[in-house]
């Protein structure tokens, strides 16, 4: 289990705080929180309420209870298709608590619209206002994600992701289920509501009043304010950082997938378990818990870093339950219209629901560390343009969720069959993202050994770089370092490792897919040599993290070895290239003894568990060495000392 202890340095932040929900306690994250949350719970409390209107309470011709939901959804969600570009630019441009308190003043005003509209039974202006709202929200989008990597710091962006993630869905279920319950109350249930989402309206700006100021990123920002050719270039902004665009299908997939589910609750509860409406609505509770549980773990299974390795174990899960509830649910006996007493009592139910409660969990630990990544690899001036980008892929992978869904039940699809067919999609999908950004491979290889092989503490951890050209100089105990070195960085590390090493199987591909640098002895292959501190040069001038092993191959005793020269040479031609650069030295513990490092008797990889599962060991970080003081005796005499 890997965890990470920062000396003393959090004693001395005004900020630091021992969790995620702390955040609720400091003006910089509260209000902006409560903000979203009141946003997010007024839109559904109006969408449901609407739709529960027209479905089951008025007799609209032109409109029919079956259609009454698909023509809601599709009015609120063309807005992100028509304005998120604009939106993008606008966020950028404008201090972000100004953009807030100026949607929060559009949403009193919807709202006010509304509530005419909700006393008088007026359809089209109920529309007019679905269609304004998904504007609002739209336009608060951007604002939504942008703000958070203003206002925490890399340790804190996945804790307010998944408050934010959570806050959205509680929020979500909230409304749903108040604004059922609001319109269903006899004679006054339309003045109910009216009231109640101007209330929540008026709530959300006041809350907002204490966002502290967040200053634009891009000030100077040329509004275009023509939407097809806007979104056309947010698009192709986004694909300019290729991690970050195939995150944004990431995350796009995953509400392809989530919308799948959330689509056919109504008549999965009711063709397949045969369970009355509020067996529907318990199915909804069950899938929003496990999205705000999933979201909350993510701090704790990454121990307050952004940690994308969570992203293959939430795809494996997603793909796992989503066929289990498959099986869980094909062919279940046909029986008379349950309540929820009657559906609990069911054995058979309780699996269908734990499927539900998991896959959403798992939906969760995928979507915070993506959102997370997207907002720290953004460029600042453009980082609510990119947002933007995601909102529009996030709406058509939404549209072109419905029609296939609907395509598929055309067909003679079964419903567990489409949950089947989406789960095995999911896998095929996250191989194919996971291939293209190996990173996120990577970066779960490294997770899972760090938890379930060692445990492994991390001291000092914020000597790290988060940004900028750094080198970091490491013993080498075992065939493994570079993977846990990996597990301790929020950034990604290009490695210059022994050629020989990409020769062991398994960890040679991984260390190919990662792009580690291979380097021979001069003597043998110079041209291979040469080429090594070339590509280093160009790691380093590109800003990214590199990490030497200067002894040159793995101890064979435990001890360090000499260092040897090649850091002189890198840092000669970071000079020669004007680099700026960093000089970070950190020192593995207690790996020497364990299965993939070599003991005084043999070879490594010889005996499994040769000192016991879960195993401790460590990585002591040093502060950065000033340039004129680095020497390979004086790196080596650094590293010794971290090793205590």
């Amino acid at each position: 289990m890997t965890t990470h202890s920062t000396g003393t340095a959090p004693a001395t932040d005004p900020h630091a705080h021992p969790n995620q929900f702390a955040l609720l306690g400091q003006r910089r994250f509260a209000p902006f929180f409560w903000t979203q949350f009141a946003g997010a719970a007024n839109d559904n409390l109006f969408k449901f309420a609407f739709t529960v209107m027209v479905t089951y309470q008025l007799s609209v011709g032109w409109l029919p209870p079956a259609m009454a939901g698909l023509v809601i959804g599709a009015l609120f969600i063309l807005p992100f298709l028509l304005f998120s570009a604009t939106a993008g630019q606008l966020t950028d441009k404008y201090d972000k608590t100004v953009m807030i308190r100026f949607v929060k003043n559009l949403e009193i005003a919807i709202m006010a619209i509304a509530a005419w509209g909700f006393v008088t039974d007026q359809v089209v202006v109920l529309l007019l206002c679905t269609f304004l709202m998904g504007v609002h929200s739209t336009l608060f989008g951007p604002v939504k994600f942008a703000l958070l990597p203003q206002v925490l710091n890399e340790r804190e962006l996945t804790g307010g992701n998944g408050m934010v993630e959570m806050g959205t869905f509680v929020a979500i279920l909230m409304g749903n289920v108040v604004g059922g319950l609001l319109v269903a109350i006899p004679d006054i249930g339309h003045e109910t509501v009216a009231i109640a989402c101007v209330g929540l309206a008026i709530v959300g700006r006041l809350v907002a009043g204490y966002i502290p100021p967040a200053p634009a990123t891009d000030p100077g920002l040329t509004i275009n304010w023509n939407p097809v050719t806007e979104t056309l270039r947010n698009l192709k902004l986004a694909h300019g950082n290729l991690v970050v665009f195939r995150s944004l299908l990431g995350i796009s997939w995953m509400w392809f997938f989530g919308a799948v589910f959330l689509s056919q609750f109504p008549s999965f509860a009711k063709e397949v378990l045969h369970g009355d409406a509020k067996v529907a609505s318990l199915l909804l509770v069950v899938f929003s818990i496990g999205i705000g549980t999933g979201s909350l773990l993510c701090e704790v299974l990454s121990r307050r870093h952004v940690e994308i390795g969570l992203v293959p174990l939430g795809a494996i899960g997603m793909s796992v339950f989503a066929v289990d509830l498959y099986l869980a649910s094909n062919g279940l006996p046909a029986v008379p219209v349950m309540d929820v007493a009657a559906f609990l009592a069911q054995p058979a139910h309780w699996r269908v629901l734990m499927d539900l409660a998991l896959l959403s969990l798992f939906a969760g630990l995928y979507s915070v560390p993506m959102y997370a990544l997207i907002q720290l690899r953004s460029q600042p001036t453009h980082r609510a343009r990119i947002i933007a980008a995601n909102n529009i892929l996030n709406a058509l992978f939404m549209i072109g969720s419905s029609v296939i869904a609907g395509a598929l039940l055309k067909s003679g699809f079964t419903i567990p069959q489409i949950f089947l067919f989406t789960g095995i999609a999911n896998a095929v999908v996250a191989f194919y993202i996971f291939m293209l950004v190996p990173e996120y491979l990577l970066r779960f290889v490294a997770w899972m050994l760090s938890h379930f092989v060692y445990r492994f503490q991390v001291r000092n951890d914020e000597h790290i770089p988060t940004e900028g050209a750094a080198i970091l100089v490491c013993n080498h105990v075992s065939f493994v370092d570079a993977i846990l070195l990996m597990a301790a960085s929020p950034r990604p590390i290009y490695f210059i490792m022994d050629h020989r090493i990409f020769k062991v199987p398994v960890l040679g591909w991984l260390f190919r897919l990662g792009k580690a640098i291979p380097i021979a002895p001069r003597a043998e292959d110079p041209t291979a040599y040469e080429a090594a501190f070339d590509a280093a040069a160009k790691v380093l001038k590109e800003g990214d993290l590199l990490c030497i092993f200067p002894e040159g191959g793995i101890t064979r005793d435990g001890t360090v070895q000499e260092f040897k020269g090649g850091i002189m040479k890198i840092l000669e031609r970071t000079t020669q290239q004007g680099t700026a650069v960093q000089v970070v030295p950190m020192a593995l513990t207690n790996l020497w003894g364990s299965f993939f490092s070599r003991v005084e008797q043999g070879g490594a990889m010889v005996r499994p568990f040769r000192r016991g599962a879960f195993s401790r060991v460590g990585l002591n970080v040093g502060a950065p060495m000033p340039l004129a003081a680095v020497t390979p005796l004086e790196l080596q005499a650094q590293v010794k000392t971290l090793l205590g």
